[in-house]
């Protein structure tokens, strides 16, 4: 079976908390093992993760048989008082937006059509006024 997972050096905009719940948002019945594969992080530290985002109100999940379903806490705020207002449900629609208009631009690469510019106001939407 796999083995660990090549690591990154430096620092990265998401943690590894936010991209195990994003890949769980993804597929409320994924496992352990593929949530690892994706976010390129070890099983254990996708069980410790998913641990204290359990802990901290934020998932909950039920057995199927001898499965997982995760349920997200969508209406949970952020953690950091920087977030004031947040909730997971926003982070989890700006990362939604920013990976299909992501997939859209790879969807158009090699057309003869000019890209149109970013909406610099693409995360407004989840910050309260």
């Amino acid at each position: 079976m796999g083995g660990v997972p090549e690591g990154h050096s430096g620092w990265t905009f998401l943690t590894n908390h936010a991209r195990v719940l994003a890949s769980i948002a993804d597929d409320p019945g994924t496992r352990i093992r593929d949530i690892a594969a994706r976010c390129r992080l070890t099983e254990r530290a996708v069980q410790k993760i998913i641990s204290d985002l359990e802990q901290s109100g934020y998932l909950t999940h039920t057995r199927q048989g001898r499965s997982n379903v995760y349920r997200i806490e969508q209406g949970t705020a952020l953690r950091h008082p920087a977030d004031a207002g947040l909730t997971v449900s926003g982070l989890l629609a700006a990362l939604d937006r920013h990976e299909s208009s992501h997939e859209t631009r790879a969807g158009h690469q090699g057309s003869d059509r000019a890209e149109e510019p970013a909406d610099d106001d693409s995360m407004a939407a989840t910050r309260p006024v």
